[in-house]
């Protein structure tokens, strides 16, 4: 894969892949594969003019990534951030001894100016509308000239907006209304936060439910113990109702994080809390102590990162009754994704709810379907979101999602219209300059009996065949065997259209390389995936 540049539709080179290393590479394989490409592209071993000024052309993109990859300083600013990094100016060159983690922070300190610029200008609002559905007298029992009624119980509304002052000031201003069996009520609030050495401070003033003023605060106490806290006031019916609340939490391990929270207020309670986190497991297990209720609860994640999917499982049991929840999460584009989960609880019965989040819009629909667990309700409120599901990502995401890739693909390339028709030519060039090199290398491996590629294309499938789509494949026969060494092949995890020789023949769309060859006189086919690794012959330990 090209590595990212400053827009999402401009692609930069792969200087790993062009001289065809691992993003580990060694010095010594960094020379070995630099002198490799300059016996075939250096000007001086071209007499022809044209040649020869192909040849300067590849050399020079040789050239170009040799001096980056072998400069411990350059190299690491292109691991870190590309070569967007590389065209930024105002690094301090002299410390040339920057860790990886150091250079991403300097990158960021360059670009802070800019950012500042954005930061005065930008908002971020949040909010949640909530829908609460009362849809009981369907699973109840009810007479045949009764038509059960759906209704809606009570709405809250939420928003809040930001206001960044500078990089350590913002201010925000949020609000909400809520109604209920035709009562309603509203309040607002306003929060100014200060940034403060490993802390924050935060001062609230609101209205509504009559004034309220609050202090928070927060920090860092050493590298895995923080703590915050705060207090308000609100004063309403001529009387004044306090809040304390305080959280200490500790890093337990890399991926486990344990809390404690203290709540003094009319409804005061206590939290213990622990979180662990891995990259496909999520759990919670909380034990409350509290006014009116005590109860524990346990909540375990399923990470589906492939399929941009989460399970999600919850159980509760205390003094109210006990509750169990199931559902999934589904991410539907990058900011968007819905949630379902069913509900069942003594003595709240069963209940559906729907989650769509958008950015930081989120819409949540809670359908109370019965006041007990009723067989019939539990099995439509799970069959239902299914089926639902299935409806609207066959009519309407599927066919979003096609119209996006097709613009994004468009797109990318008018972006890089001038950039891509360079590549094919150089890639042209770069076969025509590898013809020596080709039957040279073809000549000692059918000496010693070893690995002739037959046959290589590259290119989009046809469906989920292994068929190529026509006119959107190239033949890589000759640049591929340039990469044969003493009898071994070897491609790394990356795009290989920036090897030499190669181009993208069918730009955003998936690719394949089909590779033909012999081996000790034995004919074998092999397809890999565009960002897939693989060592030729299979096998081979070499």
């Amino acid at each position: 894969m090209s590595v990212a540049a400053d827009s999402d539709n401009e692609l930069e080179e792969n200087f790993y892949t062009f001289l065809n290393l691992p993003r580990d590479a060694t010095g010594e394989q960094i020379n070995a594969a630099y002198r490799k490409l300059s016996r075939i592209y250096h000007p001086d071993k071209h007499v022809d003019p044209e040649s020869k000024e192909k040849a300067e052309q590849l050399f020079n993109r040789t050239k170009r990534a040799y001096e980056v990859l072998s400069d411990p300083h350059k190299r690491a600013i292109y691991d870190c951030v590309g070569q967007k990094g590389l065209r930024t100016v105002g690094w301090e060159l002299v410390q040339r001894t920057k860790t990886p983690a150091e250079i991403r922070e300097e990158y960021e300190r360059l670009a802070q100016a800019a950012e500042e610029r954005k930061l005065q200008q930008s908002t971020n609002p949040r909010g949640n509308i909530t829908i609460n559905v009362n849809a009981t007298e369907i699973f109840t029992p009810y007479d045949d000239t009764q038509i059960p009624r759906v209704e809606i119980s009570s709405m809250s509304i939420s928003q809040s907006i930001e206001a960044p002052i500078n990089r350590k000031d913002t201010l925000t201003l949020g609000g909400n209304l809520y109604s209920s069996n035709g009562n309603g009520n509203g309040n607002f609030i306003l929060c100014g936060r200060r940034l403060v050495n490993k802390g924050w401070l935060e001062l609230d003033i609101g209205a509504g439910n009559g004034p309220l003023v609050g202090v928070k605060g927060g920090r860092t106490l050493s590298s895995v113990i923080t703590v915050n806290g705060g207090t308000s006031m609100n004063f309403r019916d001529g009387r004044v109702i306090p809040a304390v609340f305080s959280t200490l939490a500790v890093q337990l391990d890399k991926h486990t994080m344990g809390s404690l929270t203290l709540n003094v207020s009319s409804q005061s309670s206590m939290t213990t809390q622990i979180d662990s986190s891995s990259e496909k497991h999520a759990w919670t297990t909380s034990f409350v102590i509290g006014f009116p209720h005590i109860y524990l609860s346990a909540a375990y994640t399923r990470k589906m990162i492939e399929n941009e999917l989460k399970l999600k499982f919850v159980a509760k049991l205390g003094t109210f009754g006990f509750l169990a929840e199931y559902g999934a999460e589904k991410k539907i584009s990058k900011y968007s994704s819905m949630f379902a989960a069913v509900s069942l609880g003594v003595p709240s019965g069963v209940m559906l709810k729907f989650k769509i989040v958008r950015s930081n819009q989120s819409y949540i629909f809670p359908i109370h379907l019965s006041e007990e667990i009723v067989p019939a309700a539990v099995f439509y409120a799970t069959v239902t979101p299914v089926l639902m599901w299935f409806f609207v990502k066959k009519t309407i995401l599927d066919p979003m999602r096609l119209e996006r890739k097709n613009a994004e693909i468009e797109k990318t390339k008018r972006s890089n219209e001038q950039r891509l028709t360079r590549q094919r030519q150089e890639a042209h060039a770069a076969v025509e300059l590898m013809q020596h090199t080709y039957e040279r290398i073809v000549s000692e491996e059918s000496n010693r009996n070893g690995l002739i590629i037959t046959k290589a294309i590259y290119g989009q499938m046809e469906d989920s065949s292994i068929n190529l789509r026509e006119n959107a494949f190239i033949d890589v026969t000759i640049p591929l065997q340039c990469l044969v060494k003493e009898g071994t092949l070897v491609l790394y995890r990356s795009s290989k259209s920036e090897l030499p020789g190669f181009y993208d023949p069918c730009i955003g769309e998936d690719k394949i390389l089909k590779i033909d060859y012999t081996f000790r006189n034995q004919s074998n086919s092999i397809i890999i995936k565009d960002m897939d690794s693989v060592q030729l012959p299979l096998g081979s330990n070499n």
